[in-house]
């Protein structure tokens, strides 16, 4: 159990959090197809995934270099600033402040843009860019999380499968229904990976500056839990003082 929960975690949070990206990233992709051609949107997609493989490879070896405990450490407190801004969005989102992320609207807004620069002779290009941009930007973003929370227990591996996966979900369904994949529940699991990323990340800081966990990893568990009591109890607060506010986790 005390090797199977960090295992599980670190693939469960990392195939969430890539979920959520590689959506985003597959409907500007499928704008561009759908709207000019597939030729600059798998380019764009394609030189994008090529740049990422280049950073990984050129500065993936040096966090062997760095101490475990100030690896833990960093990446802890990055995973705490990176996680709490996931969950403060949800949790905004969840109680109506702020609106709901919506791939149709974001779909709609990309192939509009695509249509205004259709006459542009390097209409090509700006799409291919388009693609580019939006796979390179959701990508650091998966890279980061893959090495946030991997490195930190040496399961780089089991992070890395988990958004293997999520990569290889969204693009059988994508191809399949070949429309932008509305119907994902982005902010339920928004607040999902924003309540894991934190847990790691209180978790991995206290192993950076030594704490000794009750339980071992299962503290995790421990941490995950009194983290979302916080934001569940956050959001009813919220309801409470704003109850004009409408929306739930649904999406």
């Amino acid at each position: 159990m005390q090797t199977l929960t960090p295992i599980l975690s670190t693939v469960t949070a990392a195939f969430l959090a890539s979920l959520v990206e590689v959506v985003e990233a597959f409907t500007i992709v499928l704008a561009v197809g759908v709207t000019r051609s597939w030729r600059p949107a798998l380019t764009g997609a394609a030189l994008a995934l090529a740049v990422l493989a280049a950073l990984v490879l050129a500065f993936g070896p040096l966090l062997a270099l760095v101490p475990i405990t100030t690896l833990q450490f960093a990446v802890g407190a990055l995973l705490i600033l990176f996680g709490m801004r996931w969950l403060r969005k949800a949790i905004l989102r969840s109680v109506g402040v702020i609106a709901l992320h919506d791939e149709e609207a974001a779909f709609a807004k990309e192939t509009a843009a695509l249509h205004r620069q259709a006459g542009d002779r390097r209409a090509d290009y700006l799409a291919g860019l388009a693609s580019f941009k939006a796979v390179l930007l959701e990508g650091v973003e998966v890279v980061f999380i893959v090495i946030a929370v991997g490195a930190a227990h040496g399961q780089t591996l089991y992070a890395s499968m988990g958004a293997l996966a999520a990569f290889i979900l969204v693009m059988l369904v994508g191809l399949a229904v070949h429309r932008p994949l509305a119907r994902v529940p982005e902010n339920a699991l928004k607040f999902v990976v924003g309540l894991m990323l934190t847990s790691f990340g209180i978790f991995w800081t206290g192993e950076g500056i030594g704490a000794d966990w009750p339980g071992a990893d299962l503290a995790l568990l421990a941490i995950f839990a009194i983290v979302a009591l916080a934001s569940f109890a956050m959001v009813r607060w919220l309801r409470g003082t704003n109850p004009t506010a409408a929306g739930g986790l649904a999406r």
